[in-house]
């Protein structure tokens, strides 16, 4: 097994944390809430950045158990081009939608660096902010992403439990634990200005996964306390393959983390997902969440065939309309955000052009 870098390691601070995270805490979840509450009102206000994921591509060669796009899963197999794209970017502008997350499986060569740059040029040349959950790279590379306008990248280590880890990720690239582990450094050394992390809830002890993420976080802020970070809580839904949670989390539990990140983090960014259900996210918009993807599609080309009965990558649970959500939102004081800073992209930088 490797050995985890001393940062990993248990540190100085975090004993209040872990304490907010044990089921036996002292602090109740009402009181963790308030908490959580009144910090989130005074660092974000009343708003609440939005955004949705478009899957570039579907095809992967790792074997990951509790994946729908696994490389071993009876899935056709996809990539958007060009023109497909801009459709897609195209119909989710009509929705409000101008922040969008660019998502494809591990590297293969249908979905590639150079796919992927040029699909970062594409979709900063009409929306406001790109970003990119993809496979890892270079520090290179990202420099070169960021050059081609992406401002942010999302990658979850998972599990931070090595020999969970080596266990679900039964083949491909993604068995490289440490190479994942240091994505999120080598991103920031680019360039790259905005990186979010997580782990996969259900996959280890959520509650050692949830203390290893928040040293991981930690480290970084101290590293690169410029940079933008965020924390995202995504549970394991339906998938093909059929995968179950071996360590199930309830609604409960994942309330009292979020709150424990947001007491213990005040500053980072909180995002939820439409992994969770309507209910819990209008629970939880308002009390540390700050960030939420709407309208959201699992699927190759989702936006522009909504009737398409292919399977996702996961199952969606919160299905409501940009304006369902919105209009939820407002009902709870809280105004949607679309569009918070002007992204002036002028082409890709002299170095993409090269490169190209």
């Amino acid at each position: 097994m490797n050995t985890l870098p001393g940062w990993l390691e248990a540190g100085a601070g975090e004993s209040r944390f872990r304490t907010m995270l044990s089921p036996d805490s002292p602090y109740s979840l009402e009181q963790l809430a308030a908490a959580s509450r009144a910090m989130t009102m005074r660092r974000f206000g009343r708003t609440m950045t939005l955004y949705a994921p478009l899957y570039l591509s579907n095809h992967c060669p790792s074997g990951c158990a509790y994946c729908g796009f696994a490389s071993d899963r009876k899935t056709p197999r996809r990539r958007l081009e060009q023109d497909e794209l801009k459709r897609e970017l195209a119909a989710m502008k009509s929705l409000g939608i101008s922040d969008v997350l660019l998502l494809t499986g591990e590297r293969t060569k249908a979905a590639d660096f150079d796919y992927l740059r040029r699909s970062v040029e594409t979709a900063a040349s009409l929306m406001q902010r790109v970003s990119v959950e993809a496979f890892p790279m270079s520090t290179a590379e990202y420099r070169d992403l960021a050059g081609a306008g992406c401002t942010g990248i999302t990658i979850y280590q998972e599990t931070y439990d090595q020999a969970r880890y080596a266990e679900l990720h039964r083949w491909g690239p993604k068995k490289n634990f440490l190479e994942r582990l240091d994505t999120p450094a080598r991103a920031l050394e680019g360039g790259i200005k905005t990186v979010g992390l997580g782990v996969l809830l259900g996959l280890a002890d959520p509650q050692e996964d949830a203390l290893m993420l928040f040293r991981h976080i930690r480290h970084l802020g101290k590293t690169w306390w410029r940079a933008g970070l965020s924390v995202s809580f995504p549970r394991i839904r339906p998938q093909t393959g059929g995968y179950q949670p071996a360590f199930p989390l309830d609604d409960h539990q994942l309330a009292r983390m979020i709150f424990a990140f947001r007491i213990a983090l005040p500053d980072v960014e909180l995002v939820l997902s439409t992994r969770e259900s309507p209910g819990f996210r209008d629970g939880m918009a308002g009390l540390g969440i700050t960030r939420m993807s709407i309208a959201s599609r699992t699927t190759v080309g989702g936006y522009t065939e909504p009737d398409n009965h292919e399977k996702g990558q996961f199952d969606i649970f919160d299905d409501r309309s940009a304006e369902s959500f919105c209009r939820a939102l407002r009902e709870k004081q809280l105004e949607p955000v679309f569009k918070n800073w002007e992204h002036a992209y002028n082409g890709p930088s002299t170095e993409t052009r090269k490169a190209t």
